[in-house]
């Protein structure tokens, strides 16, 4: 049955792509082709541009990429969940923060680290460009490989270990592969699906296993030049029957994106309370259909740090 589920997700979604990419044929025909020949000239490849306003949907990534030499710093913060009451001032109360630096080392390589306080957690990831949308192609996509791992540091007396038993530093890491497929349909609609393996060196039960695969769709719906609806689902396929002792659920999630000059401003409802691929994809704890509902937001701010050779000698103060 989950089987059947993500197969249903990948055919919609190739199907909304060969419908969309009928619908629109911008070139000249056998005009162009002639014009071609008498001139001599190739035509130059046109790509695909702003599938998706930041480098991540909302908790997971997209297709895109920070250019080179850029260094992109964001801000990503989950408030507790809205069924805590009034108590709690409906999760506003607690928070989960991250802090991370994605960089740029060539236009199609991005390298990034962070750091959140949940589980104290460190993670790393590299992520690649394999192929690129191009304009006025039938069934055309963005392709991305992005593949990275963490590390839970929370000092030993925050795990149950048995009498005698030895708890091994490598029981803290955990592992992702991922592949991002995108089509920007036009210029307000951008659907992605995200096919990802976790390995978990260390699980809650025997009856799970170690990996655990989930599919992915994100999307976004561009309303004006500066705000933008997204949204992700992570189906799992053989989930783990439990993390830190609760159900796991799939995660879902909604955002708006507000473009601000150099900032990208997100706020978003979700049911994760971590942020790295491991914790939201699987080990979500937390349910929509009880309120188990956080709000947050993200925040990207990109510097230069390297300056593009194109604008060596320019005044511009942003360089």
């Amino acid at each position: 049955m989950r089987t059947s589920r993500t197969l249903l997700f990948i055919s919609l979604f190739s199907s909304l792509s060969m419908t969309a990419s009928a619908q629109a044929d911008t070139t000249n025909g056998d005009a162009s082709l002639e014009k071609m020949l008498e001139t001599g000239n190739t035509p130059k490849t046109e790509y695909v541009s702003a599938t998706f306003k930041s480098t991540r949907i909302i908790n997971g990534h997209s297709i895109e990429n920070v250019g080179k030499g850029i260094l992109d710093f964001r801000i990503s913060h989950r408030f507790g969940t809205l069924n805590t009451g009034a108590q709690n001032f409906f999760g506003l109360d607690n928070a989960t923060t991250k802090l991370g630096f994605d960089y740029g080392v060539t236009n199609w390589l991005m390298v990034g680290v962070g750091r959140s306080t949940y589980q104290k957690e460190y993670d790393g990831f590299v992520k690649a460009k394999i192929w690129r949308q191009r304009e006025h192609k039938n069934l055309s996509f963005s392709v991305s490989y992005v593949g990275g791992m963490s590390i839970d540091s929370r000092p030993l007396s925050s795990f149950s270990i048995p009498a005698g038993d030895t708890y091994y530093f490598s029981n803290r890491l955990y592992y992702f592969n991922q592949l991002l497929i995108a089509h920007k349909f036009n210029n307000w609609l951008s659907l992605q699906i995200m096919p990802t393996h976790i390995h978990y060196n260390l699980v809650d039960s025997t009856r799970d296993n170690n990996d655990v695969f989930a599919m992915g769709v994100g999307g976004r719906i561009k309303l004006s030049n500066r705000i933008a609806l997204t949204g992700e689902y992570y189906y799992t396929i053989d989930p783990l029957s439990t993390a830190n002792g609760s159900p796991v659920h799939n995660a879902l999630a909604f955002g708006i994106d507000i473009e601000t000059g150099g900032h990208v401003f997100q706020l978003l409802f979700t049911n994760s309370t971590g942020i790295s691929e491991r914790t939201f994809i699987g080990q979500t704890t937390d349910s929509w259909s009880n309120n188990g509902i956080h709000f947050g937001f993200n925040i990207s701010r990109v510097f230069t740090v390297v300056k593009p050779k194109d604008f060596e000698g320019s005044r511009n103060k942003i360089w």
